[in-house]
């Protein structure tokens, strides 16, 4: 089980990437626009900088649902390797069949 604070830490993180994420998309827009003038493109370069570091979708780890691991994560599933081979193992995860030879 990962640490409590690195998983709320996480969670602070996604909300806030929602949060922002309008406002972040329009400034990058217009800082990508070239029909703006180049000082309208800075500014709005100078903004996207002022907002917090971690409302950028970049920031956001993926982690287990179920353990909350970092590492060796399924996007699809959700869920880490090992959260899934004990699912798996229980019959607890739908076409999953331990395999044995």
């Amino acid at each position: 089980m990962a640490k409590t604070s690195s998983i709320e830490k996480n969670k602070r993180r996604r909300k806030l990437a929602k949060q922002y994420a309008p406002k972040r998309a329009a400034l990058k827009a217009l800082t990508k626009d070239q029909s703006a003038s180049l000082e309208e493109r800075f500014a709005a370069q100078l903004k996207l900088a002022e907002l917090p570091r971690n409302s950028a979708p970049v920031r956001i780890r993926n982690r287990c649902e179920v353990s909350g691991r970092p590492r060796g994560f399924y996007r699809k599933l959700r869920m880490s390797r090992i959260a899934l081979r004990e699912l798996g193992n229980l019959g607890q995860v739908p076409g999953m069949v331990k395999s044995s030879w």
